[in-house]
């Protein structure tokens, strides 16, 4: 496997796509995550004029116009969505096997939607080209790769339109945040609207406070992983944009000894209570493990953070919009506060 299809068969990022395809499924773990953030005030306007923009492969695009037929890796499009920038066809995981959306699409209509690819690997040319589409946006994990963009057929698709690439890996929250601002202001958004600014201005309010709540309780440790069938995940913090935030604002971090690819380290079920915090972050996307379904674990039980019941739901692939990661830092900080000392 290489080293970015490891990367979207776990740890910090994509370890659902690969249980997915291969048929597995589990629920949502409990609802510590936040409430959605603050909408943006109305949908974005086209604006009139040439449109440029620099991407985080330093590649500067220039048109006679803006492009008003987006399609983007569905994170991606879930964060211009919260800024009132709408696409029109996305790929990634999308749909779960019931219809319903999958939590990666946050308030995302797909029904309304052309879904090109729901799984790794997955990306229909034909369907793409149909669109006709005037810009191609993914995240970037390893630059200048475009997310969930399959090798094989990548420099056909890249060929139908220009696209762009935004930076999450190795760079704390704030940069990818602030790109894809960037990105939908010059799509239209007005990021001084209300709502816009309101998800800024939650997301500012909730980063002091987690900074606070870590100082008032000094030697709480958190461990961020991830639950798969035959294996258990544990983050490095140092490579995943919101983790390497919180460390910033004083986070304890259980910091893995024997990491793999720069990203997590990969521990066995008979090993999987290597590592011993008083809170745990667990990956909570639609197809990797949940609570529930690691009940019969007997190291996930040992694990004292899960006797405390101190496990708090995490998204391993943010939504990089101001108002989704403000959800999720302020329960961090409800999880922090109440935490016990148990390691």
């Amino acid at each position: 496997m290489s080293r970015r299809g490891l990367l979207a068969a776990g740890g910090t990022v994509g370890l659902g796509t690969l249980l997915a395809a291969c048929g597995a499924s589990s629920g949502s773990s409990d609802a510590n995550a936040g409430t959605a953030p603050t909408s943006a005030s109305g949908a974005a306007t086209t604006p009139a004029g040439p449109w440029t923009f620099t991407d985080d492969r330093k590649k500067t695009l220039k048109l006679d116009h803006a492009p008003a037929r987006l399609v983007a890796y569905v994170g991606a499009a879930a964060a211009l969505h919260d800024y009132g920038v709408e696409c029109a066809g996305v790929f990634g995981p999308t749909e779960l096997k019931n219809g319903s959306a999958d939590a990666q699409a946050g308030d995302l209509d797909v029904g309304k939607l052309t879904v090109i690819g729901n799984t790794w690997g997955e990306f229909s040319i034909e369907k793409y080209a149909a669109l006709s589409p005037g810009l191609l946006i993914s995240h970037m994990y390893e630059a200048p790769t475009l997310w969930y963009v399959p090798d094989e057929s990548a420099k056909k698709i890249l060929a139908i339109a220009p696209s762009v690439g935004i930076g999450v890996a190795g760079v704390p929250l704030t940069t990818p945040l602030r790109r894809y601002a960037e990105l939908a202001a010059s799509l239209g958004a007005d990021m001084n609207a209300t709502g816009n600014a309101a998800q800024k201005t939650r997301f500012e309010q909730a980063s002091a406070d987690l900074r606070a709540a870590v100082k008032a309780r000094p030697g709480i440790t958190v461990m961020a992983s991830s639950g798969a069938a035959d294996a258990f995940y544990v983050s490095t913090p140092s490579s995943a944009a919101d983790l390497s935030y919180y460390r910033g604002l004083g986070v304890d971090f259980i910091v893995p000894d024997k990491v793999q690819g720069g990203f997590f380290e990969t521990l066995s079920w008979e090993n999987a209570d290597k590592y011993k915090a008083d809170v745990i972050m667990l990956d909570d996307r639609s197809a990797t493990l949940q609570p529930k379904d690691l009940a019969g674990k007997p190291t996930w039980a040992r694990l004292p953070a899960v006797k405390a019941n101190q496990v708090l739901a995490w998204p391993s692939e943010p939504i990089f919009s101001y108002g989704r990661c403000a959800a999720q830092i302020e329960a961090l900080t409800k999880a922090v506060t109440a935490a016990k000392k148990v390691s």
